[in-house]
């Protein structure tokens, strides 16, 4: 699959739910576009109510730290007004870490995945609750010091 198609996947969602059923029907959250595998983290607002993701129960953009900025970012809209966000692409090369969580959420809805050895498969949230604790610390290779100082040397 190709990342627009994914992206158009997501574009067709009229409500939370359906956004989190096409992620599952997608086969998130490791996805192969364009020949490469990745980590796919979501994160917008639907109509005022915000949803997320999740990596072993902290917020994705925490987990993922530095790694963020050498990860590709699509925005996308929804088809209701005021609704959309932002797919982030993560190098599924560049995940250090052989098991861990990955949950989207919003207020009051998720859909939870337990992640092995680069394969995903759905949990229930009480599962999700319980290995919380007994996940390994999640690494993911972030920039090089030459990467970061090539970086403070473009944004000057």
């Amino acid at each position: 699959m190709k990342v627009e198609g994914f992206l158009a996947s997501l574009r067709n969602a009229e409500t939370i739910s359906g956004l989190f059923g096409a992620l599952k029907r997608s086969g998130t959250p490791v996805k192969e576009l364009d020949a490469q595998r990745f980590l796919i983290i979501i994160e917008g607002d639907f109509e005022g109510r915000r949803f997320w993701t999740e990596i072993n129960g902290e917020r994705a953009n925490h987990a993922l730290g530095d790694a963020m900025l050498n990860s590709s970012s699509f925005p996308f809209r929804c088809r209701r007004a005021y609704t959309g966000g932002n797919a982030i692409f993560v190098k599924f090369e560049d995940v250090e870490t052989d098991k861990f969580l990955v949950s989207y959420r919003s207020e009051d809805e998720g859909v939870f995945y337990i992640v092995e050895e680069g394969r995903a498969r759905e949990i229930t949230e009480g599962e999700h609750d319980k290995l919380k604790g007994e996940m390994p610390e999640f690494k993911i290779r972030s920039m090089s010091e030459e990467q970061m100082a090539g970086m403070g040397a473009f944004f000057g």
